[in-house]
This record gives structure tokens, sequence and C-alpha cells, in this order.
């Protein structure tokens, strides 16, 4: 993450994985004379984050001048004999770096150097006001992070597209844009997307149709949580959450103006975007803006067009906070406007397919309050105002909904003690008002949560355990109380639940870790799984609700091994999770004829999903690796151990590549295979197996940064069908794409 800026000699290198150290020396006209006394000043870096780095050991070598670098990282060594010498830099947790110089002039003398950090097996210390990370966070913690070099290389369209080729990760789509990621099987509101930890509001957990409202490019990283900590958040504990980190409220002022511009092409729909985000600093306070426009024509599928299937977003934004010792307090503002289309020309699809206008408004406010050097208060408020619209191919409106939401949350968050490593304590509520238009017959409703939860992670010896509990109260309350001839009785409903989920690991060795992971987990139905009773106009479907459901509940289980050498990581997690009322839509086979629409009924039924996932990654010479993953997930009704809908193939990811500070490129195979197991009305999917390229170069031009990465999808232009597209029938994935990414930081 890029968070400070050092000066005139400010630069930014980013990579997580590559230890190496990069030297930027200034040159001017200015004359240099041997016969004074030489000093040389700079400042020592984290290639990775930007941050000065302390007690770094410069040393000329062959002279015996010694120095460390201080607190800021800055450093001033001499006198030096000579014009021409060698400097070693040493640092426990940061490669060691030997730099050759001539000085040629003043300005020679001026430095900064970039360190990378070393792979130790040890508990890092991190001067920062933030929780402390280790490898055993890391497991516990998260099924995978892409930041920096890894995230740039993986940008795609959505977050979903970004994601696709994660172990564990597939696509639920309906064409290009209205993507989102299921992991293990799961999908819906099972899975919680999140902007800097708070809930996105949108309505892409309840439609296939329905658009994610949030922008990969600009993120400074993405992850997904899992674990006992998904509790401090929501109560599927058997799910995940996809966090998108983009700091739209800035929580550290930079010592100069930070620029990052960047554009993205990609030749398969001729889509481009263009984005720009500025951080000023007017001590004590920081500002920031962000501007990301992406447009796109209609996705190129092998053998012609897929028509009405073009894009275009706009996304602004402005952050101020108020930043000191104590902590920060800021807002944002945030406005984001999405046009899509929806394909048809098939049976139960509109003739010329639907149009959907997506436009959301979101002001936020956040603070970090300082109690002692481990205890702080956080507050997190947001007010989102969505309103989403389905045309008709003639202009006129065949679904239309409005959420007003206001959400929150309170969390003390304490650091360690003699028991606790760290653990954080809140409530957190949510207010939303959602009103439906058009031929939809969801009645209008209000929902109401209030949460109170509680995590803690414990420290013995080579044990770690982390623990989470969350209980919940949801109202949902339709605004016209009625009997429906065709779903039941429509009224008020309430639910209360309790969630828990326990996590152990073991560090066997200094590079071995096994652990296991218990969780109770629940899930409120939403407002159209209760309420439905209608067509659907963009998702092809006539849909019913059923107002008697109760809460999803389940018990779920997971083991997992990871082994870290220097030349060889791997990971092997297998999973189990038991499931009552398991909130299902199944296609019941059965026409409406009114609409011609196929009906889709909500179910709660008794279930099971299973599965495996696994990668490894191999040296196999210098810079030069073999990477594979591979994940397979299985759902069973329980009684009849029939399959579930929707649950995706055995699929996998083999790629060679090399890669070294500067470069990395490689060839990867993505593989699915068939997926026979289907429920009674759902298609079969044949398997595949598609080549892509990829590559990536860093290079500095002044003091600019640039980050241009290259990938090709689908190199041979293969087809292929994605079984968790609702419109594979008539439909493949996207043929051959050549995608092109540049950012340059300053």
């Amino acid at each position: 993450m890029l968070n400070k800026f050092f000066g005139e000699y400010k630069f930014v290198f980013l990579n997580r994985h590559i230890f190496v150290a990069v030297l930027l020396i200034f040159s001017v006209k200015t004359s240099f004379s041997s016969d004074l006394p030489i000093y040389v000043y700079g400042k020592i870096l984290s290639a990775e984050t930007s941050e000065p780095i302390a007690n770094a050991v410069i040393e000329i070598i062959g002279e015996k001048i010694f120095v460390t670098s201080k607190n800021d990282g800055s450093f001033s060594i001499g006198p030096i004999s000579n014009t021409k010498f060698r400097i070693k830099i040493t640092h426990v947790a940061y490669q060691e770096k030997l730099i050759d110089l001539e000085l040629n002039n003043e300005e020679d003398r001026k430095l900064v150097i970039y360190l990378f950090p070393k792979t130790l097996n040890l508990n890092p210390v991190i001067i920062t006001d933030k929780k402390s990370t280790n490898t055993i966070d890391d497991i516990q913690e998260y099924n995978l992070k892409l930041s920096n070099r890894a995230l740039h290389q993986k940008l795609g369209q959505t977050i979903a597209h970004t994601l696709k080729n994660e172990t564990g990760i597939a696509i639920r789509s309906m064409g290009p844009a209205p993507s989102r990621p299921i992991f293990r099987g799961l999908g819906q509101d099972r899975i919680l997307i999140t902007e800097d930890g708070m809930k996105t509001v949108d309505l892409s957990a309840t439609s296939p149709d329905h658009a994610v409202t949030i922008d990969p490019f600009n993120s400074e990283r993405i992850e997904v949580l899992r674990g006992p900590k998904i509790l401090t958040q929501s109560s599927t504990t058997i799910g995940g959450i996809i966090n998108v980190v983009e700091e739209n409220i800035p929580e550290e002022i930079h010592n100069v103006i930070h620029l990052s511009a960047g554009s993205y092409f990609e030749t398969v729909n001729n889509g481009w975007l263009t984005s720009l985000k500025v951080g000023i600093p007017i001590k004590p306070f920081q500002l920031q803006f962000n501007l990301s426009k992406r447009k796109t024509d209609d996705v190129k599928i092998p053998a012609r067009k897929l028509i009405n299937t073009s894009s275009e977003n706009f996304i602004s934004s402005v952050g101020l906070s108020f930043i000191k010792d104590f902590g920060f307090i800021g807002s944002t503002f945030r406005s984001y406007s999405l046009d899509y289309g929806i394909p048809g020309g098939f049976v139960g699809a509109h003739p010329f397919g639907v149009n959907i206008k997506i436009s959301k408004q979101q002001i936020g406010a956040s603070s970090k309050i300082k109690i002692d050097e481990n205890n702080f208060w956080k507050f997190d408020f947001r007010y989102d105002y969505y309103r989403h619209k389905e045309f008709e191919h003639s202009g006129l409106i065949g679904s239309e909904f409005r959420i007003v939401t206001n959400s929150g949350k309170i969390i003390y968050e304490h650091g360690e003690g003699k028991i606790f490593q760290s653990g954080e304590v809140g409530i957190s509520f949510e207010h939303r008002d959602f009103e439906i238009g058009g031929y939809v017959f969801t009645p209008p409703s209000y929902s109401f949560n209030i949460s109170s939860f509680i995590y803690e992670d414990f420290h013995f010896d080579k044990l770690n355990i982390d623990a989470g509990l969350r209980f919940s109260y949801d109202l949902i309350n339709p605004k016209v109380k009625k009997m429906s001839p065709r779903i039941g009785v429509i009224d008020k409903r309430e639910f209360f639940n309790l969630s828990a989920s326990i996590s152990l690991i073991y560090q066997l060795s200094d590079v071995v870790f096994i652990g296991s992971n218990f969780s109770r987990s629940s899930r409120v139905p939403t407002i159209e799984e209760l309420f439905s009773e209608g067509p659907h106009l963009a998702a092809y479907s006539y849909e019913v609700g059923n107002p008697q459901l109760n809460s999803e509940k389940g018990w779920g289980s997971e083991f997992f091994i990871y082994h870290k050498f220097e030349n060889l990581d791997f990971n092997l997690n297998v999973f189990y999770n038991h499931l009552n009322s398991y909130i299902i839509p199944r296609n019941t086979g059965r026409i409406n004829y009114q609409t011609f629409l196929p009906i889709y009924s909500t179910q709660g039924v008794n279930a099971r999903i299973f599965g495996f996932e696994g990668s490894v990654k191999i040296k196999l010479v210098d810079k030069v690796y073999f990477q594979s993953s591979l994940s397979r997930s299985v759902g069973e009704f329980l009684n009849s151990s029939k399959p579930l809908p929707q649950i995706p193939p055995l699929k996998g990811l083999n790629q060679i590549y090399y890669s070294n500070e500067k470069l990395n490129f490689g060839i990867s195979n993505e593989w699915s295979s068939a997926q026979r197991r289907v429920d009674e009305f759902e298609e079969p999917t044949a398997g595949y197996g598609i080549i892509n390229l990829f590559g990536q170069s860093i290079f500095t031009i002044n003091k600019f940064v640039t980050v241009f990465s290259m990938n090709v999808d689908n190199l041979f232009n293969k087809e292929y069908r994605n079984h968790l597209s609702r419109i594979k029938s008539v439909y493949p994935e996207p043929g051959r794409n050549f995608r092109f990414t540049l950012k340059v930081m300053f």
C-alpha cells in the first residue's frame, strides 16, 4: 500500500514476493569536487509499502564506516575518501543489498534505497497502529489476498473476473457486467462483498442479472476473509467475505501530493477505462479524489458478437480526514453509475434483451480513536441511496427498485494482553427501505438488523485459537400485508440467530501448519426469497417466494495443512457443511404461460456441501516457478443425495512463469471438468481447457513508477461454457482477449 511520500526522492515500487532493492540517483549539472569531505545522504524505504525502514545498517565497504537509519529512514554517512566505492545495507527483516557508486557531481550524494522483505518464519515486529500480522494470521484470516503486482496483473472488468482463477472461486453470471464470485459452491449473500469493511449496497446477491457496484481497478487490495473473524460482519460463517480495500476515507497523511493514473483496454469488447486518484496533504487534513470511467461494446464470443452486452460505468468520490496522533476522523462522498445490457433472443427471453441502469450515492463517516498503544475505538456509518431500473427494448420500464440504507458499527479493538493476542467487541445495525415498481409484485418492505459480536485471538505457544460469536435480530416488515393466493400470507417476520465459530492452528514446525475450523452458521431469508410472486424481467424467470421460510442454519467444518518451504509451498483444505433449511431458487420445470417464463420456486431444503481445494508452488530453477491449484465442491440434498442446483464443477489452473523484481511473464492452463451432477431441470455442462499468456513490467521514468501488464485470455479462441451462467445454453464465454493495464504513480 502506498502510504507516505518522501519529497523529491519519493517513488513507489510494488512487489510483495520478490526480494530486491532499487537505487534511484538524481542527476543535475552541479560541479563536484573530490577535494572536499564526501558525505552521502539518503533514505531507506520498503519496496513493498514505501514506509521508512529504521535501524538499517549502512556500511562503506573497505573503510569501516557504519551508520544506522533513523526512524524516518534517513541516514548520513561519511567522510568517504574516494568517489568510487561500494555500500552495503543490511536489516534483520530485509534482504541485504550491495550498491556500487561513482560520484560525479553534488546531487549523486542523494540516494533513495528500496529494500524488499525477507521470508522469515518469525513473528515480525511492526511499529504501527494496526494489528501485527504473521504467517498464522494469514492462514487463519485469509483464503487469499490480492494486492500490488498480483492485483495489477489479474485486474478484470469486475471483481468476479479479477478473482476467477483463485482457488475455490467460481463466477455466477448472466453476461459480462452482472457477474459475482461464488466461493466453495456458495453464492447469494452467503458471500458478503464489502468496501473498506462496510457491506456494499446493491442487489447482486439476489439475482444473476444484478451487478456488483464496485469496480476493482482503483482498489489497493482485495481480500477474501474467512474463519471466526467473519462474525464481526456476517452471521454466515460457512461463507466468506470479499473485502475491496479502496481507502476512500484517508487514514494517514502523505508528505507530498500523491498521484496515481491508470488505463485499461481489452479487445474482446473494445473496452477501455481511464482512472485518476489524487491524495493531497493539507496538514492536519488529508484530501483524496477518485475518478474512473469505463466503457465496453458487445462482447465477442468465438463465432460472433454477444448482442446487448455493452456497458458504461462512471465512479467519482472525494474523501477528507482529520488526522492527528489520537487517530483520524474522516468522511467520504461516492457516486456510482452503471448501464449495461442482458442478452436475449432465446426461449423465455426478450427478443432484443433487457437494459439495466444503476445509480448509487453514498455518504460515509469513519474514525479510529486511540485509547492507548494497544486499544482503539472504531466507528463506521454509511448512508446509501440505490436506484435500479430494468428497461425493455422499447424503452418501457419493466422493473424498478429503490433502496435507502442506513448502516453503522461501533467496535472496541484491543491489542496484546496476558491471554488475548487481539480481539474486537462491537455492535452493528442496518435499516433498509426497499421500494419496488414496474411489473414486479414483491411488496415494498422495511428491514432492520441489529447485531452484537465478539472476536478473540488466543496464542498458546505453538497453538493459536480464534473464536467468534454473533447474535443478531432481524425484522422484515412488508408495507402491504395481505393474503396472496399464489404464495400465502404476506406479513411481518422476525428472526433471532446465534452464530459461532472456532479455529485452531498448530505449528508443527517453522514451515508446517495444520488446523481446523468449526462453526455454527445462520442466514436470514431475503425480502425477495420470502415475498416474490411474479415475473422478473431481466432474469428471464417467474419467481415464486415462500413467506414461511425459516432462517437457514447449519454446521460447518474444515481441516487444512499449510507447508511453506523456500522452494515449495502447498496447502490442502477439506470442508464439510451440513445445512438445515438451505434456501435456493429451483427451476420447477413449469412455465408461466402468461409470460412464457420458467417458474423458479424458492425452497428451504436440508442439504450438505463438501469438497476440497489445494494449491502448490514449486521453484524449478532460479526465478522460474510452477504453480497449480485445484478446487472441487459437491452439493447434495440430504435425504436423497441428489445434486443441488448451480454447483461449480472440478476446476483448476496450472502455470509456469518467470519472475524477478522488474519483470514477470508466463503461460497458464485454465480448465474445468464436465458438470453432469445437476438438478432435475438444470442443464449439464461440458468440460474445457484454455491457454492464457501473461506478462508484466515495472519501470521508472524520472519520479514516475509505471506498472504495465498484458494478458492474452483464451489464446486459441476456444468455445466453452461456464456452468454457473444462467444463459450458458445459448451463449458461450468470451473468445480470445488481449488485456492491457497501465498504472503510473508519483
